[in-house]
């Protein structure tokens, strides 16, 4: 049978999440944080190697 009943979806309830949310993930902070020292390798590569 359909349910017909007029309950509220729990999920219009929950704040929306943003920027700040994302940026405390782990797995996205460690992938930032290897692509941050990759660039930082080059950078200092190039200045003092090259």
């Amino acid at each position: 049978m359909l349910d017909t009943s007029r309950e509220q979806n729990p999920a219009t309830t929950e704040e929306p999440r943003g920027c700040l949310f994302a940026l405390s993930q782990p797995p996205l902070m460690i992938f930032l944080t290897v692509i941050g020292v990759l660039l930082l390798m080059a950078s200092l590569h190039d200045l003092f190697l090259l």
